[in-house]
């Protein structure tokens, strides 16, 4: 699928002259399910720039590494007329200390995440109410031998998500600031990596939320929180946040870097390290 996504990657920037006509820096970012957001968050906002009668294209390639992890994802979506998103991502985690450890050298977690978006309501920019959006990740997990292991009861699930994010005019201090709430309706463990739902319970709740401001046109600084829930005794699943600095020159290109404290992942503790996520829209 790699090889796939990064053939679609760059077909579109080939074939495509110009991304969407909508202010720079609303298109945001992809997150790590494939969806419109920021590294860990989706928010309400459509991938890409295009607007009410246009059609854009967003591909990205994320990677993080942790002290006993290495993560990626690789994502391909399209915004349909700022109203309606679909996407696409592969997820994989090498468990670089985990897999020798139990006799496994080079195990890797892999899943799809097939994601929708629509938006319901308000604008990010013109309307005194936040841009609100509802959106569904269908995820399935590619080798369901180690999440069976430890107690993963299926190895597919799907993703409920209510976002409401709105960006603030010269707001706050003559900045232009940004702020998404999510709820979240999931059964995933560490994202549906570990399979779904567990001995210790299935569908949770979850609150996630970013914060920033624009530095100026081009820069963005912030703060991504996702809270998690454990289903599996075997291990327990820590809150995820990140700081991030955004650079987006123009329409078609963007890059992030963070540094992400994903706490503890399946019985390893305080996994922190450096993420960096490149994203093209055409």
């Amino acid at each position: 699928m790699k090889k796939g996504l990064l053939t679609i990657f760059c077909f579109l920037w080939a074939v495509c002259a110009q991304a969407g006509s909508r202010q720079l820096g609303t298109g945001a970012v992809m997150q790590i399910e494939g969806s419109s957001g920021s590294g860990i968050v989706p928010w309400a906002t459509i991938a890409g720039y295009g607007e009410s009668d246009e059609t854009d294209f967003t591909g990205a390639y994320t990677f993080l590494d942790t002290d006993d992890y290495e993560f990626e994802a690789l994502g391909v979506a399209v915004g349909w007329h700022n109203r309606i998103e679909f996407s696409v991502a592969r997820q994989s985690l090498d468990l670089v200390t985990l897999g020798p450890a139990i006799g496994l050298p080079g195990a890797t977690l892999r899943q799809d995440v097939f994601g929708a978006k629509v938006r319901i309501a308000g604008n990010l920019v013109y309307t005194k109410m936040p841009q609100i959006a509802f959106g569904v990740q269908y995820k399935k997990n590619k080798d369901f031998t180690i999440p069976g292991i430890v107690g993963a009861r299926d190895d597919s699930g799907v993703d409920y998500y209510l976002s409401a994010s709105k960006l603030f005019l010269a707001k706050p201090f003559g900045f232009n600031g940004f702020a998404t709430v999510t709820l979240r309706s999931t059964e995933a463990n560490e994202t549906g990596l570990l399979g779904f739902g567990g001995d210790l319970g299935s569908r949770h709740l979850n609150v996630e939320t970013s914060l920033g401001l624009f530095l100026n046109s081009s820069w963005a600084v912030g703060f991504d929180f996702r809270q998690k829930h454990s289903n599996l005794s075997f291990a327990s699943e820590s809150h995820w946040r990140d700081v991030f600095i955004a650079w987006i020159p123009n329409r078609h290109l963007s890059v992030v870097a963070a540094y992400a404290d994903i706490g503890d992942v399946a019985t390893l503790q305080d996994q922190q390290g450096f993420y960096l996520s490149l994203n093209g829209s055409f």
